[in-house]
């Protein structure tokens, strides 16, 4: 699971462009909207467009259930783990 939060980390800094930003620095339990890393409903779009692409994975934008898997790296790591199984 950690080479798939990593890989995520990596997509959100790719597809956002946080230039200054490492994986690393990107705490996996954190929220990546509001506090947390901070991004907006715009770079959610961005993110899960990317999400899709990559990982093959199914997402409803309308979905509550989809906001709850966008909290974390890890909460999306679950998500894309269990659409691969």
């Amino acid at each position: 699971m950690e080479n798939l939060e990593h890989s995520i980390k990596t997509l959100i800094i790719e597809c956002l462009n946080l230039e200054e930003i490492q994986p690393e620095d990107i705490d996996s339990n954190a929220s990546l909207f509001v506090e947390g890393l901070g991004l907006d409903s715009i770079d959610a779009l961005e993110l899960g467009i990317a999400i899709k692409k990559k990982f093959q994975v199914t997402l409803n934008a309308d979905s509550r259930e989809t906001r709850d898997h966008f909290s974390s790296v890890k909460s999306l790591a679950r998500f894309i783990a269990s659409q691969s199984d």
